[in-house]
């Protein structure tokens, strides 16, 4: 038994030392990661008519724009009306957020804030629980 509990004990620091060095293989995306949410906004109010090019060229203006994404309808494959930009550094973020807030792009008022990082991680389809128990009479 106990040599069963060391290959265990083994098995596990092994996964903890390769994880570690996955880490350590890839900290240009970890620091993305990490970052990401101070150098990501939120762009709530786009005309249904704006592309993700389009988002990205009027944002450029402000700093380097490493990505820029518009939520698409999956029924209808339309604009949701939202999107996130994702900027290099924090400051041309804050630039972008304080220039671009309350403007003027394809004819909408746009709203500009810093994306909120995302809490639902479940995702998937709901699991189905039936009608609810019948109350019983309280005696």
């Amino acid at each position: 038994m106990a040599a069963a509990l060391r290959r265990i004990a083994g098995e596990k620091s092994f996964m903890l030392s390769s994880i570690s060095t996955k880490l350590v293989a890839a900290p240009s995306s970890l620091f993305i990661w990490q970052r990401g949410i101070t150098t990501k906004l939120f762009v709530g109010g786009l005309s249904f008519y704006t592309t993700e090019n389009g988002l990205s060229e009027a944002f450029s203006q402000h700093g380097q724009v490493v990505e820029a994404k518009i939520v698409m309808d999956r029924a209808s494959d339309k604009s949701k009306g939202f999107g996130f930009v994702t900027y290099a550094s924090e400051d041309e973020a804050q630039k972008a957020l304080d220039e671009m807030n309350g403007k003027t792009l394809n004819g909408r008022v746009i709203y500009v804030g810093y994306a909120k990082l995302k809490t639902n991680f479940g995702g998937g389809i709901p699991i189905a629980r039936g009608p609810p128990e019948p109350a019983t009479p309280e005696s």
